[in-house]
């Protein structure tokens, strides 16, 4: 049975989340645009979007040709210059432009014709005319129009139906800080007259924002003090110093410091829970592992969790190496383990025959159970929810938490975002120098087969990445698919694939095989931005380079250059967007985790959070976490003094909601 417009709508938009009015009111413009007339309308650089007020001077004419319809018209703006304004497969202006009515021209210039290729035009209406219009973003089903009717009949439904938009903000803070009403706000953000009216209902919404995650922060923290681990033994640091000894390399001054702390927090009575950031390269794992070490000379149990299999082993042959000399037990327990391998694992951590299991959301299981789980250590933390963390620690009697993560930012900022942590960073690397070097450059540039060929001459390793797996419905983007087909005739015999859609036999497949370089090549989605370690890479070359976040792009070139050998990174953008190619050059500038992530931060915007632009930071529909930090610090001195009187009758709604919030991401999937 075929749908109704009506029905695909909806159940378009359901996809979405937007199921009643109010999340129609919610779901509020990813970006505006901006339709202030363009200045300088003389010397206007070629490819600009200009925005003109005016009038038709000369009638549309209409022209065919073999697939397409070409209008033409004359428009003079209120400033009198005339343009040329050309519009493809619009036949149907010719029948609504008149003269003598005022209209609002959006195109973009071409500089070498002296005319404006037409993006829109509608009459100038002196009453709902806005400097900022709204553009959200909606299935491909919904349109721009569509949607602006559908919010306004939204707010007419409120209206006449005397119905409230509760505010979230406890009227204590609405006060203090002279914030509008949630409903106020919503309608300034839907029907902006200028860029003052979205900053002040942006404002709402983004201390709302802070506020509840902050709130929850500070629950959690708050929570973890009140637990205290069983007695514990004390951890022989000397022990941990002569193992170190052994090692054949030095620990940097940062691991060193880092250790200190994380050794001195697990001899506390308190429980601890630290954060460890790093770079990507910077020796998180062989910090993670000598804690590890020292929570085994207590007599406790260890457990080291990854988000995906492939990193999970990966660690567990990093741990086996490490400590082969040693009279440490191991096991490796993810989801595709063999069912009777499985029931011996947990016997065997029943009974205290496993010093330190590594694996995945398996040690989730209910079925897991440990004799004395003294530390949990969970890498790439971002990957999973804010107390889900908290669910591997349960297991033990209140065990120490320890979090990797390979996206460093400045500490004041951690300690904001991570509220119910504490922060250790390592700042140096291993070696010296990381010899990577990053290039943009287009698709068809001859360079990148040159540098593959330099790469297999020397028996190294390539990485090609791309930003999907297959995707009709995006089909401007390049995906791993139709990259695999290409580089195999080019290659044949040479290349392997991987992305998420695989089996898990064919993903160890492909990465076992790129490991030993029986494929030199491997063409993948960002299934290897975590952990990945294989020496001998020393080219990556990331296609639709710009459908990734900065944090995104940094982590996945940090995959090359591991032995601290010269590298490449090859970021391939065929667009022509100046931000965009501006956002690239910050890789090209800098190797420095900590200045790209700011640098990622900064660029970050309402609606920006989705898609492809991944990141290992908390994402937020509204906040910008470097233009707004001194509201979301603000926040989380409210959170505090929230928590401090809880029984006031204006905070305790806002408290349970934060604390169901928390109860249900204990039991989200991994």
């Amino acid at each position: 049975m075929e749908l109704s417009k009506s029905q695909t709508i909806n159940r378009a938009l359901a996809h979405y989340g937007i199921r009643t009015y109010l999340d129609v009111l919610e779901h509020t413009p990813r970006t505006y645009e901006d339709m202030n007339p363009t200045e300088n309308e003389v010397m206007i650089l070629d490819k600009s979007r200009v925005v003109f007020y005016g009038y038709i001077t000369r009638f549309p004419t209409l022209s065919h040709f073999a697939r397409v319809s070409l209008v033409r018209f004359g428009f003079r703006t209120l400033a009198g210059n005339e343009f040329n304004i050309e519009a493809y497969n619009r036949p149907y202006l010719v029948k609504i432009l008149n003269s003598g009515v005022k209209y609002v021209l959006v195109g973009v210039f071409d500089q070498k014709k002296h005319k404006v290729n037409l993006v829109n035009i509608s009459k100038y209406n002196a009453v709902s005319h806005t400097e900022a219009k709204p553009v959200y973003s909606l299935p491909s089903e919904v349109d721009q129009l569509t949607y602006r009717r559908l919010v306004d009949r939204a707010f007419s439904y409120y209206r006449e139906n005397n119905y409230e938009i509760k505010d979230v903000v406890p009227a204590y803070f609405m006060k203090k800080y002279r914030l509008l009403p949630r409903k106020e706000a919503l309608e300034l953000l839907h029907h902006p007259k200028d860029f003052k009216d979205v900053h002040a209902g942006l404002r709402v919404l983004k201390y709302e924002e802070c506020l509840k995650f902050t709130l929850k922060t500070e629950l959690i923290r708050e929570e973890n003090k009140k637990l205290e681990k069983n007695k514990k033994q004390h951890i022989n640091t000397k022990l941990v110093d002569e193992f170190i000894k052994t090692l054949p390399y030095k620990l940097t001054k940062s691991q060193d410091e880092a250790l200190i702390e994380i050794l001195f927090d697990m001899n506390k009575t308190s429980l601890m829970y630290r954060l460890l950031q790093g770079d990507v390269g910077s020796g998180k794992t062989l910090v993670a592992a000598l804690a590890l070490y020292g929570n085994y000379l207590r007599n406790d149990q260890g457990a080291l969790m990854a988000p995906t299999d492939a990193l999970a082993r990966q660690h567990y042959v990093t741990l086996c190496n490490l400590f082969k000399d040693t009279k440490m037990k191991i096991a490796l327990l993810v989801g595709q383990t063999p069912y009777k391998e499985k029931k011996a694992i947990e016997l065997g951590l029943i009974n205290h025959e496993i010093d330190i299991v590594v694996g995945t959301h398996a040690l989730f299981s209910k079925s897991v159970e440990y004799s004395s789980l003294g530390l949990a250590v969970i890498d790439e933390q971002h990957r999973f929810g804010v107390n889900q963390r908290l669910l591997l620690a349960s297991k033990g009697s209140h065990a120490d938490l320890l979090l990797m993560s390979a996206t460093p930012i400045p500490r004041t900022l951690a300690l904001t975002i991570y509220g119910d942590l504490d922060v250790s960073t390592l700042k140096e690397f291993p070696f010296d120098n990381k010899q990577v070097n990053t290039l943009i450059t287009s698709s068809n540039d001859q360079k990148i087969d040159e540098l593959i060929n330099d790469s297999l001459a020397h028996h190294q390793q390539v990485y090609i990445i791309a930003p999907l797996i297959m995707d009709d419905l995006t089909a401007d983007k390049v995906t791993v698919e139709t990259l695999f087909a290409r580089y195999l005739l080019k290659y044949p015999g040479k290349v392997a694939l991987l992305h998420g859609k695989l089996s898990q036999e064919e993903k160890l497949y492909a990465l076992e095989s790129f490991k030993k370089n029986q494929y030199p090549i491997i063409i993948s989605t960002t299934v290897i931005e975590v952990g990945l370690d294989v020496k001998t890479a020393n080219l990556m070359i990331i296609y639709d380079a710009s459908s990734f976040g900065l944090a995104s792009l940094h982590q996945l070139r940090g995959r090359i250059g591991r032995d601290g050998k010269k590298a490449n990174c090859v970021l391939i953008y065929d667009g022509s967007e100046e931000s965009e190619r501006d956002k690239l050059e910050v890789l090209v500038r800098s190797n420095d985790g900590f200045y790209i992530a700011n640098e990622d931060l900064k660029r970050r915007g309402p609606g920006e959070l989705g898609g492809y632009r991944q990141s290992g930071l908390p994402s937020f529909n509204f906040v910008n976490l470097i233009d707004d930090f001194k509201m979301f610090t603000c926040a989380r001195e409210d959170s505090k003094f929230i928590l401090l009187h809880r029984l006031e009758p204006g905070f305790r709604r806002l408290l349970k909601e934060a604390n169901e919030e928390i109860n249900n991401d204990k039991f989200t999937n991994v």
